[in-house]
Order: structure tokens, then C-alpha cells, then sequence
């Protein structure tokens, strides 16, 4: 427990579940997402020093960050992310000024919500804190991103910071990732709740894999870009996918067949969140769980048979993979009254196909940074 009469300020920042729209960030498509009530914590006071004081509520490590060599901390087993999200703040031209920090996260690590991003985000929003910065959350979210691509190597695109740092308690966020315009949409799901449950297989292949995918939507683009006249994949229509696919082949062929999908499933999917229609919203989970199954191929077997068993309950209206895939969570959408039925039916079903335990969590759509003076 941390004694929060030892610090000056309490920083958090939020995990994320996307609703829908999986791969096409990267690919400037919009995205769905919410903030969670699951969060990573930064208690912070100032320290006087030279340096970044590093501890954990959930680890015995502690680690000592020195301000002027912050690129020297790549292969640190903990404190890697939170140095590359200070160093390239620091690159962004802000101050830094010593302090000790505590972090508690509750977003679980690896299920696929963002757990880095969370960490990213939070630490950066406590460090401009302790400067005595004004900050902004969507550049707070860039740079975040920046440190996930340039120190962690993972190409990612912008929707897990920018929900982490941006979120809004009960909406979720339409979000274009080649503008970063984000229009917020009330979760109005009447009868309805929002299950989200992990798989509990750790995340594997999930850094190359995701920049295997990378490569591949580029390399689509530099083929369709001038023939079809598009500065990212999201502006491919159906119309001109049908009238130029053929360029493409085999794998590549594939995965742009899914961001166009996709992208159409979001744009239906925020119609359908607006309107209250569940069964619509429900149906489009599932037609992005098959599309990131056999054209993405990023689900795996636990990912799958946890669909799978979300699906096979009569009140699940429709069920998918939620995250960079390869393990993590699902999310569905389930009738309130039999919620209790379908955890326990989906976790017996899935124990029974993988031997593995899945994990339900209890969260709500919450806010993105927070601040609070102790």
C-alpha cells in the first residue's frame, strides 16, 4: 500500500478496451474505443536530484533513472517504458526535474488493454506535473506513442495512448487516427453489459507479429497508393477495393480485405451505438472476430475457442478478440439479467477446450488522465 501523505500528487492514466475496429489505426482508419476504470497510478513527489526514482506496488525492484542518460535504459527489465516515455518528452523539448515515483497498475499485463500505454501516458502526465507544466493529453498521447515505437520497437498506432490519455467516464471515442478528430459517443447499451474476459494466455509473438502486419499494410499501400489514390489503406473503399485488390496477392491480399472490412464494420457499429441496436452492434463483434481470425490471422487458439464459447451462450449477442491479438481478452456484449450465467458457461467451455482459466473483469468506462493533489 502506498501512504499517499508521502507524495505530493497522484497522476493515473487509463487501460482501454476497443469495442471494434482491430488493426486499422496503424492503417488510418477510425477506431472505437473506451478508457477503463483500470488504470496505472503514479504517486509523485519531487525530489530535488538529478534523477527519476523508480519503485512499484507489485514489484520489489527499484530502479534509479539519471535525466541526462535516459537513452541508456532500453534492456531494463522494469522501468524501460517509463524511461522512453521520459526521454522522448524530454526530446519533445519539455523540462524534467527529479522526483520519486510509485506506480500502481491495474490493468493486467499482457490481457490486451493497454497496460503501456497506461504506463506511458501516466508517467508522462507526472512528470510534466512535477515540473509545474500545463500539458496536453493529446500531445502527452503522441509522445507516448513515440516512446512505444522508438525505445519499446513496437510500430503501434496511436488509438491505446490516445484513449489512455484522452478517455471520457461513460463514452466511448470514435476516434480517426490519420486526423486524431474524435467525435465522443455515449455507451448506451440498455439491457445490456459489457463483459471483458482474459484469456490468461500470455501475450507471444505479439511485437513481431504486429510489425510483420505493419510491413505488410505498407507494403499494400505503396502498390494501391497511386493506382486507386489513397495517402493511407483506411481510404480504401469496398468500391475500389473491388476495382483494385487484384494488384495485391496471397497474405497481403488478405489483411487489406480486413482493414476495409473493418473500417466498414466501425462506421456501422457507431451508427448502431448511437441507435441503442445491440443485436446490430453484437453481430458486427462477431463478423470482426472471423475477419481477424482468416484474413489477419492474429487470434490463436485460446483467442478463439474464448470467442467461441462467448458466442455458443444465448445471451451473448456477439462476441470478439479485443487488443494486438495473440492472447489477452475478449470483449461482448451480453443481456445484464444472464451476465452471471454467461461467465460461468464461457470460462467452463473455454477450461475445457485450451485447459486454461479465463479471467472475468469487472471494470467500467472511466476517464483518461486524472490528476489530483495529495
Amino acid at each position: 500500500m502506498v501512504n499517499e501523505k508521502d507524495y505530493e500528487w497522484k497522476v493515473s492514466a487509463a487501460g482501454r478496451v476497443n469495442i471494434i475496429g482491430e488493426h486499422v489505426d496503424y492503417c488510418g482508419g477510425k477506431v472505437f474505443p473506451a478508457a477503463l476504470d483500470m488504470r496505472n497510478t503514479v504517486y509523485l513527489r519531487r525530489n530535488g536530484t538529478n534523477k527519476i526514482n523508480l519503485s512499484w506496488t507489485t514489484l520489489p525492484d527499484k530502479v534509479s533513472l539519471d535525466i541526462d542518460k535516459l537513452d541508456s535504459y532500453r534492456n531494463l527489465k522494469y522501468g524501460n517504458y517509463q524511461a522512453g516515455s521520459a526521454l522522448l518528452w524530454q526530446k519533445a523539448g519539455h523540462k524534467l526535474v527529479g522526483c520519486d515515483m510509485v506506480q500502481d497498475c491495474t490493468v493486467p499485463f499482457g490481457s490486451g488493454l493497454s497496460s503501456s500505454a497506461a504506463i506511458e501516458v501516466s508517467t508522462i502526465a507526472a512528470l510534466a506535473v512535477a515540473a509545474g507544466e500545463e500539458f496536453d493529453p493529446v500531445a502527452v498521447a503522441l509522445t507516448a506513442q513515440s516512446a512505444e515505437r522508438e525505445y519499446a520497437g513496437v510500430n503501434c498506432g496511436i488509438m491505446d495512448q490516445y484513449a489512455s490519455a484522452c478517455g471520457k467516464r461513460g463514452n466511448a471515442m470514435l476516434l480517426d487516427c490519420n486526423t486524431l478528430a474524435c467525435e465522443y459517443v455515449p455507451v448506451q447499451i440498455g439491457d445490456c453489459s459489457i463483459v471483458i474476459i482474459n484469456c490468461n494466455k500470455p501475450h507471444s509473438l505479439v511485437e513481431s507479429k504486429y510489425n510483420e502486419r505493419r510491413a505488410e499494410t505498407d507494403s499494400a499501400l505503396e502498390i494501391l497508393a497511386k493506382p486507386a489514390g489513397i495517402s493511407c489503406l483506411a481510404e480504401l473503399t469496398p468500391e475500389l477495393f473491388e476495382k483494385h485488390g487484384k494488384l495485391l496477392s496471397g497474405k497481403v491480399y488478405d489483411r487489406v480485405k480486413h482493414v476495409v472490412n473493418e473500417c466498414e464494420r466501425v462506421r456501422k457499429a457507431a451508427v448502431a451505438m448511437k441507435a441503442g441496436d445491440m443485436v446490430a452492434l453484437g453481430k458486427l463483434l462477431n463478423e470482426s472476430h472471423a475477419s481477424l481470425r482468416d484474413l489477419y490471422e492474429v487470434t490463436g487458439k485460446e483467442l478463439d475457442a474464448l470467442a467461441a464459447a462467448a458466442q455458443s451462450h444465448p445471451a451473448c449477442l456477439g462476441s470478439r478478440m479485443t487488443g494486438g491479438g495473440f492472447g489477452g481478452c475478449t470483449i461482448s456484449i451480453v443481456k445484464t439479467a444472464k451476465a452471471e450465467d454467461f461467465k460461468k458457461h464461457t470460462a467452463e467451455k473455454y477450461k475445457a477446450a485450451t485447459g486454461y482459466n479465463a479471467t472475468c473483469y469487472e471494470t467500467e468506462i472511466g476517464d483518461g488522465i486524472t490528476v489530483e493533489k495529495l
